[in-house]
């Protein structure tokens, strides 16, 4: 079978995808060097998948040059590894700049594109579909809930009961952090026509989304997999995490407990204390930690750890050793 042919194999059935942190240095210049050894770590501890120019990569390396480099730095590395690995491209902006971005994610090899809602705010939810049916024809689209507080909307059931039966459509990643919001999409899913994979984002509730059979009627749905900015840190230990998971028959009292301390982990890493603005830098903290990265660099010098941030980081690492690799 062709390596994107088994690829898309393996994202339908549902699998493992961390969304990518950059590497920069003391500059806030693109650390390639580091970078690349970032992706061996995510390759080697058994992903099946990545996700890159995401938001956890950071949005402006688009205005800053770094869209291509950063693209073209992934693909290399995935490519060298010795088993297929779904490489995901995040496209956003309006209809233009998502398909140019496709366009340049195609020429570099990945498999598809995370259409990212965000940005074109003025745009209604027929004009959302129209820009995914043009994006779908360059690569396979992934849609994309993002939750409001970092820049997504509000969007219908109809809405996701079109986007369903796009052709091309192969999965939507739900990140919108809300019960109500996340059932729509799961039924828009259970009842279409089309085969398309559901991957939870919902940072707040991963092993909950996993786990659960969503049932409306006779029909029933579930999550096949997560792409996830959480999964950017202590991988090896997560993906163990989720093969369990999904070896599971029933939901356990373990399970619960498991749940509620990755949410607690993440809601240190991902700074929900203060809105979620030190959420990059506490990725980048974390895997500094690691010895992943040398520092928390961002394209923005204004984008730091909030105060308290790191005492909170420092408390679930000590409390749950055994989320950490």
């Amino acid at each position: 079978m062709h390596r994107h042919d088994e690829a898309l194999r393996k994202f339908a059935q549902g699998t493992f995808i961390p969304a990518i942190p950059l590497a920069l240095d003391a500059a806030r210049r693109f650390d390639e060097g580091a970078q690349r050894r970032l992706l061996r770590y995510y390759l080697e501890a058994g992903v099946g998948g990545i996700a890159v120019a995401v938001h956890t990569t950071q949005f402006a390396i688009r205005e800053t040059g770094l869209l291509e480099p950063v693209l073209r730095v992934a693909a290399e590395e995935t490519d060298k590894f010795d088993r297929a690995v779904i490489k995901i491209a995040g496209a956003c902006g309006p209809a233009e700049q998502a398909v140019s971005e496709a366009r340049l994610a195609l020429s570099l090899g990945y498999d598809a594109v995370l259409l990212s809602p965000g940005g074109p705010g003025d745009l209604s939810e027929e004009e959302l579909l129209e820009r995914t049916k043009a994006v779908a024809q360059i690569l396979p689209v992934i849609g994309f809930y993002l939750q409001i507080a970092v820049g997504g909307r509000r969007l219908t059931f109809d809405y996701w009961q079109k986007l369903c039966e796009i052709e091309d459509v192969i999965g939507i990643k739900c990140a919108i952090f809300d019960r109500y919001s996340t059932i729509d999409v799961v039924r828009a899913a259970a009842f279409s026509s089309r085969d398309v994979a559901l991957y939870t984002g919902n940072d707040d509730n991963i092993v909950i989304d996993l786990l659960t059979p969503y049932r409306f009627g006779e029909v029933e749905k579930r999550f096949v997999g997560g792409l996830l900015g959480h999964w950017a840190v202590c991988t090896r230990r997560a993906v163990e995490i989720f093969n369990e998971l999904k070896q599971a028959k029933q939901i356990t009292p373990e399970h619960l407990r498991l749940a509620a301390e990755i949410t607690d982990f993440n809601s240190a890493v991902f700074d929900t204390s203060n809105g979620f603005k030190g959420c990059i830098p506490g990725v980048h903290e974390t895997l500094r930690r690691q010895g992943l990265l040398e520092g928390i660099w961002c394209l923005d010098p204004a984008e730091t750890l909030s105060p308290g941030q790191a005492a909170e980081i420092d408390r679930v690492m000590g409390m749950y050793p055994h989320l950490c690799d």
